[in-house]
């Protein structure tokens, strides 16, 4: 089973690049995040004709949405509201072997690194607490979160640690929210832990910067986590930056493992 995360940035918008994706790289599921469409406008026979059938989605006009593109039947879907807000930022689902998926499209915490100051600030970080909250009382054994978790955690998910260490994504409030979640909730951080410490990986770039790849100033913002006794199971991780590149691109590239037996 090979699954993705994607920030995809307008689903509508970018309908098309996501289903060359899913072809070329042989995408079981993939989970999307800002999809920025109300329910009613989700392109869900588009991608049906392509034999991901089974397709489940929450969204907003112009802001949030989360989704999930699949070929395998769920045994079981639903979301969760955080914050006491109605915003579509999770949904959660329930496949064979009992492994469970969470989707997650975390705040970004606005301009302002202080939840005195920035109420998004404050939002986020309510929902990472409320999020780790909510992970810690699941009782499923195999389970998988992944998404865009707005959070660069470690030193070498930036282009630059103390440059950006009071900027939104890489504070110590935020990446100890993170360290929090991986050792509270006991998950894997598959990606990372798939490279070198040394190793600079990075999921997004800007779109201010005029040719990302030269200035190569990126941020990993996106995230799958597992459960500690999936970690057997991983044959596979990738990052795919070649996606950047594409025509209309979202300032995001998609992040795959695939899971064995």
């Amino acid at each position: 089973m090979k699954l993705a995360t994607w920030n995809i940035n307008s689903i509508r918008l970018r309908k098309e690049n996501v289903i060359k994706f899913l072809k070329k790289e042989n995408i079981d599921l993939i989970f999307l995040q800002e999809t920025k469409t109300t329910d009613e406008f989700f392109p869900e026979s588009f991608f049906y004709n392509y034999g991901y059938t089974h397709i489940f989605f929450r969204g907003e006009k112009s802001y949030n949405g989360v989704a999930v593109l699949s070929k395998l039947p769920f045994k079981n879907k639903s979301f969760h509201n955080f914050c006491n807000l109605n915003d579509a930022r999770h949904l959660k689902i329930e496949l064979d072997k009992n492994i469970t998926i969470h989707n997650f499209y975390v705040p970004a915490g606005g301009d302002v690194a202080d939840i005195k100051l920035n109420p998004k600030f404050k939002h986020k970080i309510d929902f990472m607490n409320e999020l780790i909250e909510y992970l810690n009382k699941q009782v499923s054994k195999k389970s998988i979160i992944l998404g865009d978790f707005n959070i660069a955690p470690f030193e070498n998910d930036v282009w630059s640690h103390k440059s950006l260490l009071k900027e939104v994504s890489h504070t110590k409030i935020e990446t100890d929210a993170f360290r929090k979640l991986l050792k509270k909730c006991s998950y894997e951080d598959v990606i990372r832990n798939a490279f070198d410490t040394e190793d600079k990986i990075f999921s997004w770039w800007s779109y201010r910067n005029k040719d990302w790849k030269i200035s190569n100033r990126g941020r990993r913002l996106d995230h799958i986590l597992i459960s500690k006794n999936l970690k057997k199971n991983i044959s596979n991780v990738n990052i795919y930056k070649y996606i950047r590149d594409q025509n209309k691109p979202s300032d995001h590239v998609p992040i795959s493992i695939t899971l064995k037996g």
